[in-house]
């Protein structure tokens, strides 16, 4: 584990480091992040299953300092209710989930996968915030394959969680956040049974996503 430093020096070093990588950010290029610390706030994602009556609650740590630009733009698209009624269209048993194509709320009622799904977004690409390794538990952006994106821009919405180690992703996929609670239930989402394109046959929809502070939430329960 790595030590903080809280001399004024450090806390100096760290400003400016924070101040290049949005300069970075702000110019397309990719950042590298060596270390990835959960911020002080929780991303909380309300999930129906289903035909169950209630929802599910998962919670999300992000990665403020080591993927600034994409916590910013994941904050910013949960304030707006981008992601209510957003589905999850690929599972994969016991290996990753994902979501945030905002085609899939155009069919919500649906029971076939729709048309063109995994292609939406918002409009927009992000500059790849990489170096961090995908392990249980950890969310990151979607992309475009590298012969069409050899800048490993992320897509502006769409994420996928991993629920065991990707070795084979490490480095190619912005990694801006790790599951806090909540993992039994994607474990349960990525075992539905799904159509021959992987999407899960019963609606799994997304009816909120809110940003809390990170200790509000255990207060809540």
């Amino acid at each position: 584990m790595i030590q903080e430093h809280h001399s004024a020096n450090a806390n100096d070093m760290n400003s400016h480091w924070f101040k290049i990588t949005l300069l970075i950010a702000a110019l397309g290029m990719p950042l590298i992040a060596t270390a990835a610390k959960v911020g002080p706030d929780v991303a909380i994602m309300e999930v129906r299953i289903g035909t169950e009556k209630t929802n599910r609650q998962i919670v999300i740590g992000l990665y403020d300092d080591a993927a600034p630009a994409t916590v910013a733009n994941f904050r910013d698209l949960a304030a707006r209710g981008f992601y209510k009624n957003i589905r999850f269209h690929r599972v994969f048993p016991g290996t990753m989930v994902q979501t945030g194509d905002p085609v899939t709320r155009l069919w919500l009622l649906a029971p076939r996968r729709p048309i063109k799904v995994g292609t939406g977004g918002p409009g927009f690409t992000l500059p790849a915030e990489l170096g961090r390794n995908l392990k249980r538990g950890s969310v990151a952006m979607s992309r475009l394959p590298d012969e069409i994106n050899p800048s490993k821009a992320s897509n502006g919405s769409q994420f996928f969680i991993t629920l065991a180690p990707a070795p084979k992703l490490d480095g190619k996929y912005t990694v801006f956040g790790e599951i806090l609670e909540g993992l039994d239930v994607l474990d349960e989402i990525s075992n539905l049974p799904a159509d021959t394109n992987d999407f899960p046959l019963p609606n799994v929809v997304i009816k909120s996503i809110t940003i809390s502070p990170r200790f509000a939430e255990a207060a809540q329960q």
